[in-house]
């Protein structure tokens, strides 16, 4: 005989199994036990110990000592002069994949160069205390560059790109 009640108290049984069966699959995993304290600390005194340690500590000059040299710290980057900007096709949206150069406006030869993002965005980071060109070239474009000015003070300088077509370029 069909009782309508048991399938909905067979159906309960069953969504509360899958629940405490699923709530210990999400435990997380018991901890390893702690270090022992023993292996913490540090060897005992001797006299081979006390040599390696008179060495290192002539050679605290920054030749050999990796706490003492430059190689292991991430680059601090407070005198730098940060370039950045938007390059703009001329119907005013992004210009992607655009190279951009950057040099001393003393010297003739570009030091830096990068390529904008999908957004037609750049950044690039110069010593700070000079003044800098950044120039613009795309094929088809008329080519622009600016002058910077990182003798300021000032930290970073923003500056925008319209690209205009070249009298000979394709026409759309």
């Amino acid at each position: 005989m069909y009782s309508p009640g048991l399938p909905v108290v067979g159906a309960a049984v069953l969504v509360l199994l899958a629940a405490s069966f699923a709530g210990h699959a999400q435990e997380p995993a018991p901890s390893a036990p702690p270090p022992v304290a023993a292996a913490v600390q540090p060897p005992a005194n001797t006299g081979a110990s006390q040599s390696s340690s008179s060495s290192l500590a002539s050679d605290n000059n920054g030749s050999g000592n990796k706490e003492s040299s430059s190689k292991g710290r991430a680059p601090s980057h407070a005198h730098d002069f940060l370039i950045r900007g938007t390059v703009f096709q001329p119907n005013g949206m992004a210009f992607p994949a655009v190279k951009l150069r950057i040099r001393r406006e003393s010297e003739k030869k570009f030091r830096w160069q990068t390529f904008t993002n999908s957004r037609g965005e750049f950044a690039v980071r110069v010593p700070q205390g000079l003044q800098y060109e950044v120039a613009v070239a795309v094929k088809g474009f008329v080519e622009q560059s600016r002058q910077l000015d990182a003798k300021s003070g000032i930290s970073e300088e923003s500056v925008a790109f319209r690209l205009e077509p070249a009298a000979g370029g394709k026409k759309k």
